[in-house]
């Protein structure tokens, strides 16, 4: 049975957490070169917009903006310019739909951050100038070893990897950006460069990837999405690296791709912030983005998450928030001995 939790709301932050008296029953079918170089942010961020400038109903209650971190989202000029904590937290996907979302709740935390990305300049498009005590950028791809400079990972403590694309052909698998290319020998070649000197590795995974041979998860495996993630999966688990495993059901709220940094502090998983956790790939169904960066940022600091693998989606009603204790309740409430 999913961990189970039952919280009153919580204002300050949109990912919630728990309501598993029944787990949902409905199986949605879903998608889930050049020598590298340095690219720094400078300038201060700009206010956020005001509530009529952002209508997605999705992004911003005009009554109550909920943060997705810890502290309610901070203007620009109030936030100390030194990181709060000894992480140097590379982020691996940084600008995709949940990657987004942890860099903005890394920045508002102030916990320093390094990308890595194929396109440096999407990041300041989403993150504004940062300085680089706070947000640095390194150009890589991780479907080639040999642009994965050393330095990348100099400093690094701490890695999550939220690299994926689509499940069946579409215009994001343009450039060999396809499962395989992405999901198995982008994670292999990622891990290898990794110091063993890291603390931990966070990997962004798919419920069904050890079903892929079954209805309906075989459907989408179809191009091999959830076998790929299962080899990559399997690559982390035999590394000898600290890693946590977080299994995604199918993602939704956002991506925020053409919005800044201030919209991303201030996105909301609507009435869906209650948070399902289990093991064994049992759970089906759906997961707010925000929820899943959440738990990503969470499991960083929880000993006992280390060497595990969770599923996790989201339902309606309220949840763990930002809460550390909240999160470590259903993290250890998930952990029964099963298979992973």
């Amino acid at each position: 049975m999913a961990s189970k939790l039952s919280l009153t709301a919580i204002t300050d932050l949109s990912i919630s957490r728990i309501n598993c008296t029944k787990r949902p029953q409905r199986v949605p079918l879903f998608p889930i070169s050049s020598p590298p170089f340095h690219y720094s942010f400078k300038r201060k961020l700009q206010p956020p917009p005001s509530s009529s400038s952002v209508s997605r109903s999705n992004v911003v209650s005009e009554q109550v903006i909920e943060s997705i971190t810890t502290d309610s989202t901070q203007d620009s000029e109030t936030t100390p310019s030194a990181p709060s904590s000894t992480k140097l937290v590379l982020v691996v996907g940084g600008t995709g739909g949940v990657g987004q979302l942890i860099v903005a709740s890394l920045l508002n935390r102030n916990i320093k951050s390094r990308l890595l990305l194929r396109n440096p300049e999407k990041a300041s498009a989403l993150f504004g100038q940062q300085d680089d005590e706070k947000l640095q950028v390194r150009q890589g791809d991780t479907r080639n070893p040999e642009n994965l400079d050393p330095s990348v990972f100099e400093g690094v403590t701490h890695v999550i990897c939220c690299t994926g694309t689509t499940a069946f052909p579409s215009r994001r698998w343009d450039g060999d950006n396809t499962p395989e290319r992405v999901d198995w020998e982008g994670v292999r070649n990622l891990v290898s460069a990794l110091p063993s000197s890291l603390k931990r590795l966070i990997l962004v995974s798919s419920v069904g990837v050890t079903k892929f041979n079954e209805l309906p998860w075989s459907i989408m495996n179809l191009f091999g999405v959830l076998k790929y993630k299962k080899m990559g999966e399997d690559f982390v688990r035999n590394s000898g690296l600290p890693f946590t495993i977080i299994r995604a059901g199918r993602l939704t709220d956002g991506p925020y791709t053409s919005y800044d940094l201030n919209t991303l502090l201030q996105a909301t998983a609507g009435e869906r912030r209650a948070v399902l956790i289990d093991q064994g790939d049992k759970l089906v169904g759906e997961v707010s983005r925000l929820v899943v960066a959440e738990a990503c940022i969470q499991a960083l600091d929880i000993d006992f998450t280390e060497g595990q693998i969770y599923e996790i989606n989201s339902v309606q009603g309220d949840g763990p928030g930002s809460d550390p204790k909240k999160w470590e309740e259903l993290f250890k409430g998930a952990q029964k001995g099963v298979p992973l």
